[in-house]
């Protein structure tokens, strides 16, 4: 699913860390060595169709790497 966000990322909570992280290897392995963290926040996007919802999305992300693998875990309105 496409999407943009429009909104700041509101509500941003920590999933997992490192050795908790199910893809950490690949994500050593594609972006590089840091303490990868596996986040949660909410924030508006506007979907491929032109709809624009509140959404859960879920990232990783690490100090100098930035967010990566952004995606939608489900609408909330």
């Amino acid at each position: 699913m496409h999407f943009e966000i429009i909104d700041e990322i509101e509500k941003i909570e920590t999933i997992a860390v490192a050795g908790r992280i199910r893809d950490i290897m690949r994500l050593r392995k594609q972006y590089g060595s840091g303490r990868w963290r596996k986040m949660k926040g909410v924030a508006k996007v506007r979907l491929q169709s032109g709809s624009i919802r509140k959404a859960e999305l879920h990232w990783y992300e690490a100090h100098g790497i930035g967010k990566k693998k952004l995606k939608i875990k489900r609408l909330l309105d």
